[in-house]
């Protein structure tokens, strides 16, 4: 993958493109609007994003164009809250119309699927009819997309969510698995609150920390309104994966942390060191020092 920085700035304008794959992902803050529009390739077709926030929460559109610089000058009349926007094009203007209609479609429906991130969009619109051949390209195409744009700070299609079990009011919520039992191929860690009456528990696999689906957390955030991980608490709030039952919540989904801490944070509604919250379920050991030994077993050691 190469990253380039136009302006020398990490914050500025940003194209990002993938070894052997057609598409060219330009990323600009809404300051660099009439810098970005200039460049060849917004008068392309292709798929755009409006990133920003609403309310004090992430909020983003979807849209697509034959030529996505004038879409981009009319939402920046109409649309008052994005502050970013990505472009996505393929190099020499190879995509068609229907192309990037499938494209949005898709991009929408993925968005929706995750929840991580709110649309503005009002409808998701249908797929467009693409011969077998095309849609093997656009979803090749897409695949490749999805790689990019986590490099440039777009995390709105990331899936965490590990294993979906949906619940709904009259189906009781899945229990975490037994705490004394190593998930196959990773280590079983709990995390246990008496006062407040939690119990978590979570898998180190595959280096994710994964919180398991049925385990507890707090009904709300007590921690500092501005802390790094509220806003983590009520994005899985949002899109379900923690649902209110009775005094606490409940995982309905296994859930990817990107940390101990981060996983710990939501569980405890605050901000907690997960390095020495979450125990190993056999032998009690913290986190941290059930690193520490890993860290110094010989290479190769069971």
């Amino acid at each position: 993958m190469e990253l380039y920085y136009i302006d020398g700035r990490p914050d500025g304008m940003v194209t990002a493109e993938l070894f052997n794959w057609t598409g060219h992902v330009l990323l600009f803050p809404r300051t660099q609007l009439s810098a970005a529009l200039a460049r060849s390739e917004a008068s392309y077709a292709g798929v755009y994003l409006l990133l920003g926030d609403q309310n004090g929460e992430p909020f983003a559109y979807i849209g697509e164009g034959e030529d996505i610089g004038a879409r981009i000058r009319q939402h920046d009349v109409r649309k008052e809250w994005w502050t970013s926007a990505v472009l996505v094009t393929a190099s020499a203007n190879k995509l068609n119309k229907a192309h990037v209609r499938y494209l949005e479609a898709r991009l929408i429906s993925h968005a929706k699927a995750i929840g991580h991130t709110p649309l503005d969009n009002l409808t998701a619109p249908v797929l467009p009819v693409l011969s077998e051949a095309d849609i093997a390209k656009m979803e090749a195409f897409l695949e490749n997309l999805l790689i990019v744009l986590p490099a440039v700070r777009v995390d709105m299609f990331i899936q965490r969510a590990r294993s979906a079990r949906p619940t709904s009011s009259a189906a009781p919520v899945p229990t975490p698995a037994d705490p004394q039992q190593t998930s196959a191929g990773g280590t079983r860690f709990v995390l246990e609150s008496r006062k407040h009456g939690l119990r978590a528990s979570a898998v180190l696999t595959d280096g994710e920390f994964v919180v398991e689906a049925g385990s507890m957390g707090r009904l709300e955030w007590i921690g500092l309104e501005h802390h790094n991980y509220a806003p983590l608490y009520a994005e899985l709030r949002r899109s379900g994966v923690l649902i209110e039952q009775g005094t606490h919540c409940v995982f309905t989904q296994d859930y990817a942390f990107r940390s101990p801490s981060a996983a710990a944070a939501v569980v405890n509604g605050r901000a907690s060191n997960g390095q020495l919250d979450w125990r190993t379920a056999e032998g009690g050991l913290t986190y941290k020092d059930w690193e520490a030994r890993q860290i110094a077993a010989p290479v190769g050691a069971a």
